[in-house]
């Protein structure tokens, strides 16, 4: 499922217009990317945990020529289903 089509899904789930329902979908990504950008955890009790981890420095190799590099610390935002998603997909 592409963005569009949850839209669509989106829209006639909750009876909304197609502009609503992209509004309200736009504003929940903003939303939880400003709060991930801030160090904050999203809890949607059912749904899952959207949290921000700390990958740290490591060594790796270069694909091209096999060389060995460091690859760079880096944040990275990580997603937790939650037991009703977990179960709802069984």
């Amino acid at each position: 499922m592409n963005k569009s089509q949850l839209i669509d899904a989106i829209a006639d789930k909750a009876n909304l217009t197609k502009a609503d329902a992209a509004r309200a979908l736009d504003a929940f990504i903003d939303s939880v990317t400003e709060a991930l950008k801030n160090g904050d955890n999203i809890t949607l009790i059912g749904f899952g945990t959207f949290t921000v981890k700390e990958r740290q420095e490591r060594q790796g190799r270069n694909p091209r020529t096999g060389e060995p590099m460091t690859i760079k610390a880096a944040k990275i935002p990580a997603f937790k289903a939650g037991k009703t998603l977990k179960d709802a997909v069984q």
